[in-house]
């Protein structure tokens, strides 16, 4: 009985290191929720541009991109960047469910790598928009 628990131990690890190993960004890409927050307090956001790939544009200063999920969407952001510099950092968010299950970020995310943008970033919000940014009072549309 040991020795299965251990087995499905060791392969539930392993599919969850796999999981977590397979994600196309890096720890440099994610970009956290009061790092934001403060530059757009500070109005240090000049060379930046904030996409919403989810429901809603909540964070004040981001553009509505729609659920990246639906390929219209994802063609929308496409043109959207074409004109946008590659150097342009790009912060990318969704915040409808928690980071590790979100339908949209990785679609989103992966645009951006595959048009050459090099500094893309996806801002980390392990909960919610809600959790993690509106109940922080952090700045919202108005």
């Amino acid at each position: 009985m040991k020795i299965k628990t251990f087995l499905m131990t060791m392969i539930f690890l392993s599919g969850f290191l796999n999981a977590q190993q397979s994600e196309s960004w890096n720890e440099n890409q994610l970009m956290k929720t009061e790092d934001l927050a403060l530059r757009i307090s500070l109005a240090q956001t000049d060379d930046l541009l904030i996409l919403s790939v989810g429901p809603d544009a909540l964070i004040k200063g981001s553009v509505d991109m729609g659920a990246a999920r639906d390929a219209e969407n994802l063609e929308k952001m496409r043109k959207y960047l074409e004109d946008v510099p590659r150097e342009k950092e790009v912060v990318i968010y969704c915040g409808c469910c928690p980071f590790s299950r979100c339908p949209n970020i990785r679609p989103a995310f992966s645009l951006l790598v595959e048009m050459g943008f090099k500094n893309p970033k996806l801002l980390d919000i392990p909960q919610n928009i809600r959790v993690d940014w509106l109940t922080k009072n952090y700045p919202v549309q108005e």
